[in-house]
């Protein structure tokens, strides 16, 4: 093994989150993360309460994310396409709307801008007592991902979209 003095290696520090931190942690975080990789899961109190017993989830969540934003802004990609530094927001599409999906995403383009990366995802599968909790005792119809789909091609978003399977 060679060690050399001359090569530099940089770490980037990534954090996923699920977007329900306290302003008060993140702002500790400020300077030593990288990468925030939060979720934005619902839009709505009540259905944040009802299916992950999230209190005030909307207001934390929003508030966190703006956060997440002005700590790291948009996504940095080096010239070997590796993401540096930045913000990429994950958004699970739910059953029903019940995630609130494009009220989310009005916020997201309204409050942090189209630079913002997103990944949109498809891929909820009722486990638990979901089978029990309608309307979550199912997956997303085609019919209610294409809606989502259908406002994302309104925006300027970058980031991923997962295909409906």
């Amino acid at each position: 093994m060679s060690i050399s003095s001359r090569r530099r290696i940089t770490f980037t520090k990534f954090y996923k989150t699920s977007g329900y931190e306290s302003l008060e942690t993140l702002r500790l975080l400020d300077g030593v993360i990288d990468i925030y990789l939060p979720d934005i899961k619902y839009a709505d109190d009540t259905m944040a309460e009802i299916y992950s017993s999230g209190r005030n989830y909307v207001e934390s969540n929003r508030a966190a994310l703006r956060e997440m934003w002005r700590q790291v802004g948009p996504l940095v990609v080096d010239d070997e396409g590796v993401a540096r530094r930045g913000l990429i927001v994950r958004h699970l599409v739910l059953p029903d709307n019940v995630a609130g999906s494009i009220e989310s995403l009005k916020w997201l383009a309204e409050k942090v801008g189209a630079r913002l990366h997103l990944s949109v995802m498809s891929q909820y599968f009722p486990a638990h007592q979901a089978f029990q909790t309608p309307p979550v005792e199912r997956q997303v119809s085609s019919e209610e991902y294409q809606k989502v789909l259908d406002f994302l091609d309104t925006t300027e978003f970058e980031g991923w979209i997962q295909p409906l399977e």
